[in-house]
């Protein structure tokens, strides 16, 4: 009898991290090893101080409303990615701050690219908790992707 290998046998068990993220952020993100493996993203982050910051969904919407990329899924992701770097931005957050993403396609097909792309923009060493949903839809249907993240900012200093 042959024996299979488990969903995410080719990534490497994820260490607990240090209680504070590159990114200033006083958390800790583990993938416990009495829990699934994960596949590039982390189990559990805990936030240990800060306040909680939300980015609404993104799509790959430009400042004009535009749809970019119409049937290029990499390109649409890429821009919804974009999207959630400037809205962090906004309030002196980066990608390393990114607790949670959630994560939204039309074709589970798609999900290698994500991953590169994601690669691009978040921590690595630090990967956060992470939801990918194939959904029938979006808004409109010549948007492929959508993303929404929930971040963390330290607290201020007195």
């Amino acid at each position: 009898m042959s024996v299979r290998p488990r969903f995410g046998d080719d990534m490497l068990n994820q260490e607990e991290s240090p209680t504070m993220s590159e990114g200033g952020v006083p958390a800790r993100f583990s993938s416990p090893d009495t829990m699934p493996r994960p596949y590039g993203y982390s189990q559990v982050v805990e936030i240990t101080g800060g306040h909680p910051v939300y980015v609404s969904g993104q799509v790959p919407l430009d400042t004009n409303n535009q749809v970019v990329g119409v049937g290029d899924f990499a390109a649409q992701t890429r821009q919804a990615f974009e999207n959630v770097r400037l809205g962090l931005e906004s309030v002196g957050l980066t990608f390393a701050h990114v607790v949670k993403i959630q994560m939204f396609l039309t074709d589970m097909a798609n999900l290698p690219a994500i991953r590169d792309i994601r690669d691009e923009f978040v921590n690595t060493q630090q990967l956060p908790a992470s939801t990918t949903v194939q959904v029938a839809a979006l808004f409109h249907p010549d948007v492929l992707f959508e993303i929404d993240v929930i971040a963390y900012a330290p607290a201020a200093s007195n």
